[in-house]
């Protein structure tokens, strides 16, 4: 190979990413503490629905980052891809609460609708102005490498969503300093249960087909079929797995048919220009198979002692 690599910076990219989710849990925290003492006082199930959204933000947050670290795990001789899977995992789990979350706040809600209470709009909307402020820093935080991890994807978008949330309570604060729409409290934590959903319906089903090992969203098989098709030497290319090893990392198994064209010396070559192919397709770890075809039109094995090193 021409010792091309594709990790360039990447120790940067995962202390950067380590330091966001430290600094996004510590900053979260204080502001959840913040939220529910304030809305337990003021008895408004706007901010404490925020507060139970943030605090399962924090949870998710810790979540993902115990699953980054699990991903730098070596492998062993029982778990031989490591503790990749984990990232997938808690990604799945991530959703799964934060649906719940939203359960509880249509639950309380239906319940306030009969019995609105009395809210200071003012201390409402000073509380959720601060919310916009360490909710948009957090999400800045992650949103360079927001691309690059489900997980970090899944931060960025819900710390993204709480402070359109957080705007949201900011200005049902502000009408209720002039108004006496008790209903309007209930109304926002409604629309807070729907900004969750939404946000976090992608998150959901991503990490759900990732986790039942389908062929994960940043991967395409007919480009991976084309490309490879489309290389010197290449008679055919099937028989193709795609599967996510963690949320960053991609496996693939395939059959690789060579031209009978081709000297026998050179499929060594012809396997690595098809790995360094499928490295640029969001493929990181592949296992091939190498077939010829006999004069009956059949494939068989190439069993060659491949001695290329890739």
């Amino acid at each position: 190979m021409d010792g091309h690599h594709h990790d360039h910076g990447h120790g940067t990219e995962l202390r950067s990413v380590n330091r966001a989710f430290i600094v996004g849990i510590m900053l979260n925290m204080a502001f959840v503490a913040v939220e529910a003492v304030t809305g337990f006082w003021t008895n408004s199930l706007a901010l404490l629905s925020d507060a139970g959204h943030n605090l399962s933000d924090v949870a998710s947050l810790a979540l993902s980052l115990v699953a980054f670290r699990l991903a730098k795990v070596k492998a062993t001789a029982n778990y031989t891809y490591g503790f990749r899977k984990a990232t997938i995992l808690v990604a799945l789990l991530n959703a799964v609460i934060l649906l719940l979350v939203v359960g509880s706040i249509v639950y309380e809600a239906i319940l306030r609708f009969n019995r609105p209470q009395p809210i200071p709009g003012a201390t409402i909307a000073l509380v959720a102005f601060i919310g916009i402020i360490v909710n948009s820093l957090t999400a800045y935080l992650f949103m360079r490498n927001k691309e690059s991890d489900l997980n970090v994807k899944g931060a960025y978008l819900h710390l993204a969503a709480d402070a359109l949330v957080s705007l949201g309570v900011v200005v049902a604060g502000v009408l209720l300093m002039y108004t006496n729409w008790l209903w309007l409290d209930t109304v926002i934590s409604l629309v807070i249960a729907v900004v969750i959903v939404v946000s976090t319906w992608s998150l959901l089903t991503d990490s759900l087909r990732l986790s039942l090992d389908g062929v994960p969203p940043n991967v395409d098989l007919a480009i991976i079929k084309s490309k490879v098709l489309a290389l010197p030497g290449v008679a055919d290319f099937h028989h193709i797995h795609v599967w996510a090893i963690s949320t960053t990392k991609n496996a693939l198994t395939a059959h690789l048919v060579i031209s009978n064209a081709v000297d026998l010396k050179m499929v060594g070559q012809i396997k690595d220009q098809v790995k360094h192919a499928l490295e640029h397709l969001n493929v990181h770890h592949s296992t091939i198979e190498v077939h010829t075809v006999d004069g009956d039109g059949e494939e068989v094995n190439c069993q060659l002692a491949d001695t290329h090193k890739h």
